[in-house]
């Protein structure tokens, strides 16, 4: 691998990460996992002059669920230790899902979830289900902390509200309502490793009675410049009775709010099609979560 020169720092504490950051401004970047971060330098689409190792920062690995706060994921976190921890599993499946379904087995143990954020690809495994989770994102810098939705978060192809001398700290997913889920569909050419034609998450929660829609969030992924919320769909479904005409209009919304392009992975007319049929999928999906807890009670 060709690339131009560059510094390495590998801090032993999170206040030493943060000071150095701090420092060096837009001549770091973040070196984590490295498996978009290193390809993009390698392809010379970046050329920092330093890169600063998290990968052993203690202070940003863990996973933890609090009754009041949810689910808790520090960004150092390796997308295998998602994939395989039961408190994931427990609290947001459809995220454990998602993270099994991202690159390699030999991937998942370098990658970061933070990385597949930050990167920002509109096609990456996590944030529709991040979206639907309504997770909120812990954003660090030296001296303090701010909190935003991670609806905010993304601002453009590739771009984030990540300010200068910021850095993604930690996920906190709230806990689930009674009577609601999340489930996560996608597309791809084949059964193997690569990026995702299409994707979404779904969050549905029925009222009190079971039988209409007290709140629903649907992302949609690689059909627009970022992942993104199809909030005009949304506001219609809130309230409907869960009837083929929920269904009709939650597939039919999703399709209007998409604005895919064509590349090498699949044509705008084809991604139109199928993100209805994964939108329909999805909720059915969570209608069985929901209707399997109710048995169990």
């Amino acid at each position: 691998m060709h690339c131009e020169p560059f510094e390495y720092e590998k801090p032993v504490s999170l206040r030493e990460f943060e000071s150095l950051y701090a420092a060096k401004g837009e001549d770091a970047k973040i070196l984590a996992g490295g498996t978009d971060l290193m390809v993009l330098i390698k392809e010379k689409l970046l050329a920092p002059r330093l890169l600063i190792d998290i990968s052993d920062l203690h202070e940003l690995q863990g996973i933890s669920f609090d009754s009041r706060q949810g689910l808790t994921i520090m960004a150092g976190t390796k997308i295998a230790e998602i994939e395989r921890s039961a408190l994931v599993k427990e609290h947001a499946p459809a995220l454990a899902y998602a993270a099994a379904n991202l690159g390699s087995n030999q991937v998942r143990w370098m990658a970061t979830m933070a990385g597949n954020i930050c990167h920002a690809s509109p096609a990456a495994e996590t944030p529709p289900v991040l979206l639907a989770h309504d997770c909120e994102l812990i954003i660090g810098k030296q001296g303090g902390e701010r909190t935003l939705p991670i609806s905010r978060f993304f601002l453009s192809y590739r771009k984030t509200a990540l300010e200068p001398g910021e850095y993604l700290k930690a996920f906190r997913l709230p806990p689930l309502p009674e009577r609601s889920a999340v489930a996560y569909r996608f597309k791809g050419l084949r059964r193997a490793m690569e990026i995702d034609m299409l994707n979404i998450g779904a969050y549905l929660e029925l009222s009190e009675e079971g039988q209409s829609v007290s709140d629903i969030r649907l992302a949609m992924g690689s059909v627009g410049p970022t992942t993104y919320r199809a909030t005009a769909t949304e506001q219609r479904l809130k309230g409907m009775q869960i009837d083929d005409e929920f269904f009709a209009t939650a597939c039919g919304g999703v399709v209007q709010e998409a604005s895919p392009i064509d590349d090498v992975r699949a044509s705008a007319e084809y991604r139109n099609r199928v993100i209805g049929v994964l939108t329909r999928r999805a909720l059915e999906e969570c209608l069985e979560i929901i209707a399997s807890r109710g048995n169990k009670a």
